[in-house]
């Protein structure tokens, strides 16, 4: 039997949360995300927020890794001021996520951000992002969707070789591209949508939220990447 990659998603930390007859601190994630990598030929596993110095052991055991979607990144990461427009920081998440990403760039693990996970991949190789963006988020608490076009000749061009339409919910976007980040997919109105990094490991950012739709050729791309020697 041929094993599956194992692939960590980043989680949420919530003080207070429901389910059942119990309220409590809980970490959680969308049930999408772990079904979109099992459905994409990965095992799924979650890791919730750490002490940043652990990490690199995280991600060393590990042969793929997601960062998920969520809360704005605090500004103060890329020495912005806070718009009035940006929602409250997720403290915990940025700084482990920060030092899960790192992990992964220094390993040469394969790495997905989605959504906030792209934009904190930007911020993570010194990059900047706009703070808010009216016409992306048409209903709070929904997903819309719109139009992606490919970068021919990027990695992500290369998985997606045609204008996808893609389901969306944010209201931040990339900037300033972080130190060797090209753009591989624009949005029609010229927002970035997918980042990556050339070279020999996997490294791809996407805007938009894979695990609310049924395309699943990037995290395909990650699962092939994870289950080959150095994420080649």
């Amino acid at each position: 039997m041929v094993s599956r990659p194992l692939i960590g998603i980043s989680t949420y930390l919530e003080k207070k949360a429901s389910w059942g007859v119990w309220e409590m601190p809980a970490t959680l994630l969308p049930a999408g995300y772990p079904q979109l990598v099992q459905s994409s030929g990965g095992l799924a596993a979650t890791v919730p927020p750490d002490d940043a110095k652990h990490a690199p052991s995280v991600v060393a055991r590990l042969d793929g890794l997601i960062i998920a979607g969520g809360p704005d990144v605090a500004p103060e990461r890329y020495r912005a001021e806070r718009d009035p427009r940006t929602g409250p920081s997720a403290e915990e998440r940025d700084t482990w996520e920060l030092a899960l990403i790192r992990a992964a760039l220094t390993s040469g693990t394969p790495l997905l951000g989605i959504c906030r996970g792209m934009q904190l991949l930007n911020v993570a190789l010194g990059g900047t992002l706009t703070q808010h963006i009216d016409g992306h988020v048409v209903e709070t608490g929904v997903f819309g969707r719109h139009t992606v076009t490919p970068v021919p000749g990027t990695r992500y061009g290369d998985l997606v070789p045609e204008p996808a339409e893609v389901p969306t919910y944010h209201h931040q976007a990339v900037d300033r591209l972080g130190k060797g980040l090209v753009a591989s997919a624009h949005a029609a109105d010229g927002t970035v949508e997918a980042v990556e990094l050339p070279g020999m490991s996997w490294v791809i950012g996407v805007q938009w939220h894979p695990e609310m739709g049924e395309d699943k050729r990037v995290t395909e791309g990650l699962v092939r990447a994870a289950g080959t020697p150095h994420g080649f």
